[in-house]
């Protein structure tokens, strides 16, 4: 509700990200949810749902992945049909962040009698049909709810139909594309600080052969490592976004982007733990939740093997 651009919003979730990368995913969702809405929502819808999602009394998400569609989303098999000027929707996501607590959330469907063609549409929690229902426990991220949506019956206005009819592939990959992926690039680069921060002060701290572990040179190397990587993620990220801000598409430079910092988050929060050696281990050291935390980076708005697929197209087109 501020106004802000995309680079705001990267620096603004980096930060949040190295105290709590868990609120930093629930905070990225949240605006993943709106975007569909702002970029190809009516005049109505706009002035309906934005108003109560920009002072946060409402909160949002966009469900896509089912478990026969995540990578490849035209497998999913949520779908609708038409019934007088409603739509009535049936099916099953899963592994949906704010599942449990979103009043407002984007749903992709598929036609019951044409499966080539899918439309996104706007379901409100108070809906008839529409419950969340398993909820998750994942090895990270433990403070960001992750859940099942079921979808049984439900009756969804015309109205509430988001972008053209048949046309709402677009409508939800957009937006996973471009603040999807970009909200994951600022979740990924404030662990990555947050694992490289951690680091120094042990290594100054700790003591070995009379002297800081710091000034041994292998530690040294790991702390240069991590450095290099964050400040290379940084610039692919805040490159993307500064194109965004420019009003231009960047969602391949976004998905090199996130390759590279989720994987990179990994490799620090692994550095971490092995500079912090045993204490890494234990569960009062935050690094041993960097680690777990970052293991859910990986697959969050898409894997990253499947941001490779991305690249390479883009990259022979």
């Amino acid at each position: 509700g501020l106004g802000l651009g995309y680079i705001a919003r990267l620096i603004s979730l980096e930060e949040i990200s190295r105290v709590s990368v868990a609120t930093a995913m629930m905070l990225q969702v949240f605006a993943l949810g709106i975007e569909p809405i702002i970029k190809f929502g009516t005049e109505e819808q706009k002035k309906k749902y934005l108003p109560a999602l920009a002072k946060g009394e409402r909160l949002a998400s966009t469900a896509v992945t089912e478990a026969t569609g995540g990578s490849d989303p035209t497998g999913i098999r949520t779908s609708y049909r038409k019934e007088g000027n409603d739509y009535i929707l049936n099916g099953r996501k899963c592994f949906i962040t704010n599942s449990h607590i979103a009043d407002t959330i984007t749903i992709l469907a598929k036609d019951n009698e044409n499966p080539k063609a899918f439309s996104t549409f706007i379901l409100e929690k108070e809906m008839q049909g529409f419950k969340p229902t398993r909820e998750e426990h994942k090895l990270g991220m433990r403070g960001c709810n992750t859940g099942e949506l079921a979808i049984e019956n439900c009756r969804v206005p015309g109205e509430n139909l988001l972008g053209d009819e048949g046309k709402g592939m677009r409508v939800a990959l957009s937006a996973i594309g471009d603040v999807g992926r970009g909200g994951m690039v600022g979740c990924a680069l404030g662990l990555q600080a947050a694992c490289l921060e951690a680091s120094v002060k042990f290594a100054n701290e700790r003591i070995l052969y009379g002297k800081p572990i710091s000034n041994l040179q292998t530690i040294q190397n790991k702390l240069a490592e991590m450095k290099i990587d964050l400040e290379a993620g940084r610039l692919l990220g805040y490159r993307a976004a500064a194109i965004q801000d420019k009003g231009g598409r960047s969602s391949n430079e976004f998905a090199m982007a996130k390759y590279f910092t989720t994987e990179a988050a990994q490799k620090a929060a692994k550095m971490a733990v092995d500079i912090h050696g045993g204490y890494g281990c234990m569960e009062e050291y935050a690094v041993s939740r960097y680690l777990r935390d970052s293991f859910v980076l990986g697959p969050s708005a898409g894997t990253s093997d499947i941001m490779k697929v991305i690249i390479a197209r883009w990259v022979l087109s």
